[in-house]
């Protein structure tokens, strides 16, 4: 092994890790916390975490021996398997991605009807759909053959072993990531960029608000003044933010990795093993890093998360208070919408 690829396998163990612990603790917050289980997104992110989960215990550990011993690291049926729950997995959870951002949609710009446009079952229907979408693509390639160990990727994952079916094979990676990589984006864009709209508009209605009020107090002390109008342009970059790391995390993760798969189909180019492990480790990543972007650092996870650590340590959860005296405006509604 060369100083790259200890790199590589270095960093695969610790996405491993860093992946398994957090999904767990995604799954753990839903076992335990029935406000969770009660939310819609929560049949999401259930079944992003599940996947997260398989991926990171059957093919990340795969890829790690790949890359290790440079060669097959298992044989022809448990490769085959490993193939096929890759191709299944990552669809799953791409397609599990663009609901998130369609029932985000929902709630933002249609907040009075969300609860009759997006209610459990057709929250269901969605997953079924995602789940029979990987699976009919996964099957299609196991019949055909095209999973086998590719040392391009140090992985067991799809390849063409014959030459003489190279355009069939071309046609099914083409339409495969045509209907899973772009079409999730193109959801993703769409709906995001519509809630980020929302916000704005929001925002705008809020800085009137705003200005009029620091018009009308004209005896306001400076710092009072400056602290609002730093609030006001932080509340500007807040939904912007989420929304960029929602897009730029599924770009950076899955686009250098499906460019690779594409471009590899041209008769001419050769792809690298260091630049195909590489993307292929950004793949991995995207299990690691989706319970932060979609859960973790959310409200709702972090009250579930201190109530299973004062559980552990025989806290009373939560000692009785009067009720909150917080008053949240529209914006910071639609800002937890989108979170």
């Amino acid at each position: 092994m060369d100083l790259a690829e200890i790199l590589l396998a270095l960093f695969i163990v610790v996405v491993a890790i860093v992946s398994l612990l957090s999904n767990l603790l995604v799954l753990l917050c839903f076992i335990c916390s029935a406000e969770i289980r009660r939310q819609v997104p929560g049949v999401f992110i259930l079944n992003l975490s599940f996947c997260n989960i398989l991926i990171t215990i059957l093919n990340m550990p795969s890829t790690l021996f790949g890359v290790i011993k440079n060669q097959k690291p298992f044989g022809d049926s448990v490769c085959q398997t490993v193939s096929f729950l890759e191709t299944f997995l990552t669809t799953n959870t791409m397609l599990s991605m663009a609901a998130l951002s369609i029932d985000r949609w929902v709630a933002v710009v249609f907040p009075l009807s969300y609860s009759s446009k997006m209610r459990y079952k057709d929250a269901m229907f969605m997953v079924c759909y995602s789940w029979i979408h990987s699976l009919t693509f996964s099957l299609v390639a196991l019949l055909l053959s095209w999973y086998d160990y590719n040392h391009v990727y140090a992985s067991c994952t799809l390849h063409l072993n014959e030459e003489r079916g190279r355009t069939k094979f071309a046609v099914f990676t083409v339409v495969f990531h045509a209907t899973s990589f772009t079409l999730s984006l193109l959801t993703l864009c769409f709906t995001y960029l519509k809630v980020l709209k929302v916000a704005r508009f929001h925002c705008k209605r809020i800085d009137v608000i705003t200005v009029q009020t620091l018009l009308l107090l004209v005896d306001i002390h400076p710092s009072v003044k400056q602290r609002c109008l730093m609030e006001q342009k932080r509340r500007k970059q807040r939904a912007t933010k989420k929304i960029s790391i929602f897009i730029g995390s599924f770009i950076i993760c899955f686009a250098p990795y499906v460019i690779t798969r594409l471009a590899e189909l041209l008769p001419l180019v050769r792809i690298s093993p260091q630049w195909g492990i590489a993307s292929k480790c950004l793949v991995y990543s995207k299990p690691a890093s989706d319970p932060f972007v979609y859960s973790l650092l959310r409200q709702q996870y972090k009250k579930a998360l201190i109530n299973m650590a004062n559980k552990l340590l025989r806290r009373d959860l939560y000692p009785s208070s009067g009720h909150s005296s917080s008053l949240d405006t529209e914006n910071d509604y639609c800002l937890q919408r989108i979170s």
